[in-house]
């Protein structure tokens, strides 16, 4: 880092073109803001500021009212949701029943096209018998139903939007939509007449900057305000070292893990994902490669998180359990010490292939020889779409924050392109515990049943948790009440303020 460190020498102090706006550093632009479709992170994060949802998740993913002030469940196929009162849209129309009944609707009956609409397969239609009453009525038992009309999954839009909504959306929500200019800015403004608590700050610029080291300047030389996890480690123990910028680190819930194809003869076999895990040491990792900005993961689920449980299979560093688990799985070394090879598939992204050189020189010790092989990231992502793999590496961004995701990444059908069960991995009583787990509408219960299929899924080993990142926050001091949530979203924009 001696080179960001030159150039942060050489930058002069500046100030925002607008001292009361505030310049967020994002990586790029959001996809699409109408929150029927955007399913990338900038869409999700920037939108959830437009719009208001039916519920709002707290700091420990369970849900709380949003614009619906209360529901009930009278049976496992009904939902009842009762709307607030005084609830206007920024162009001045009320929301009621019927703006929310079309919102979903516009999705199911596909006058917009987008992915999210398998995620509301479950509804057989949805009633708005006033205008503050929303009904829904399933197919089938489907307890995942509440997260899924909760803040960060969707948004509720005005009654008849249609598809290029996106261009100039409206919401509910704390900011209102100014302009998008595609891979440069995004502005939102205060939304004045909000029905909750306002936001202090005034207007918000996105400034999108994709290079790295360039984020890093903007905010030494204050130009811009804040950046949310979007800088190298090293950047930011560098930063940390000039002081002029204020960090912040708090346990994050983004996910990083080890997959592996159980197709394949040899990683079919769990003793052998058993000895890769015992032959791993992310302790040197997590402290070098990372500088302590993550988390040794035991679980998919974040610790945060009501149905995380860490009462699972462990598997401390440890390479004469590995050679021993090896030996009995018939793997003898070879007279150069090889049992056999394996090849690790991996992005361009820097942290990703130092990574995976640790990774190698960590299995060599168990008689493992890892191939690397490095490719651009739509190449190798289409890899893992198809199942060209025996290993690879990536991250879940949101999508572990409830456990439907045991569905979505383990249960024995759900293989691509329906799904993300990308290893093929397959146990029928996960199957049974994942069914239940949708089906049980008591709280306890599905934790209890959620606690179980992690406890599975640790001794049998599709994924080998890595880590989860830290959210990292580096702020100009002028900035104050900057409180982010485990999520990494962006709704400290409602509290944070200027120092004045």
């Amino acid at each position: 880092m001696i080179l960001l460190t030159a150039a942060l020498t050489l930058v002069s102090c500046a100030k925002p073109a607008d001292p009361n706006t505030l310049v967020m550093i994002i990586e790029s632009s959001p996809a699409n803001l109408d929150p029927r479709v955007g399913t990338d992170a900038q869409s999700e994060r920037i939108y959830k500021l437009i719009f208001d949802a039916l519920l709002v998740r707290d700091e420990h993913f369970n849900l709380r009212p949003g614009l619906a002030e209360s529901w009930e469940i009278p049976d496992p196929l009904t939902y009842v949701f009762h709307l607030r009162h005084g609830v206007r849209f920024h162009d001045g129309r009320p929301l009621t029943a019927r703006d929310v009944k079309w919102s979903f609707d516009s999705v199911l009956n596909g006058t917009v096209i987008t992915p999210k609409a398998s995620t509301y397969r479950t509804v057989d239609r949805i009633d708005a018998p006033d205008d503050y009453t929303v009904v829904f009525h399933l197919k089938e038992p489907f307890a995942t139903l509440l997260w899924n009309v909760s803040d960060g999954a969707i948004g509720i839009v005005p009654d008849g939007s249609a598809r290029g909504f996106n261009v100039r959306p409206i919401g509910s929500g704390p900011f209102r939509f100014v302009r998008l200019d595609q891979d440069r800015e995004v502005v939102l403004e205060r939304n004045p007449d909000y029905w909750g608590d306002k936001p202090k700050i005034g207007r918000v610029q996105f400034l999108v900057v994709p290079d790295t080291t360039t984020r890093a300047l903007e905010l030494r030389k204050g130009s811009a305000d804040i950046a949310l996890t979007s800088l190298t480690a090293d950047m930011i123990e560098t930063l940390k070292r000039e002081g002029g910028v204020v960090i912040q680190q708090t346990p994050g819930t983004v996910y990083s893990y080890l997959a592996m194809n159980l197709r394949d003869p040899i990683l079919k076999d769990v003793r052998v994902r058993q000895a890769l895990a015992c032959a791993m040491d992310r302790g040197p990792m997590i402290h070098f490669l990372w500088r302590d900005q993550v988390r040794a993961a035991s679980s998919i689920l974040p610790p945060q998180h009501w149905a995380y449980t860490a009462d699972v299979p462990t598997y401390k560093h440890d390479p004469a359990r590995a050679r021993l688990l090896l030996d009995q799985a018939g793997y003898r070394p070879g007279p150069d010490g090889i049992r056999f090879h394996l090849t690790l598939k991996t992005s361009t992204e820097e942290s990703t292939r130092l990574f995976a050189a640790v990774l190698q020189q960590q299995l060599r010790e168990a008689g493992i020889a890892l191939d690397i092989r490095t490719f651009e990231f739509a190449t190798f992502y289409a890899d893992v779409q198809k199942g060209a793999f025996q290993l690879f590496s990536l991250r879940w961004v949101g999508g572990n924050e409830d456990p439907d995701i045991f569905e979505h990444v383990f249960y024995s059908t759900s293989t691509p392109p329906k799904r993300a069960n990308r290893g093929y991995y397959s146990n029928h009583l996960v199957d049974v515990l994942i069914d239940a787990g949708r089906r049980e509408l008591d709280h306890s219960k599905r934790r209890q049943i959620y606690t179980e299929v992690q406890r599975i899924v640790a001794e049998d080993l599709p994924y080998i948790n890595l880590w989860y990142y830290d959210n990292v926050v580096v702020h100009s001091r002028r900035l104050r009440d900057v409180s982010v949530s485990p999520s990494g979203n962006y709704d400290f924009l409602r509290t944070a303020e200027f120092v004045r």
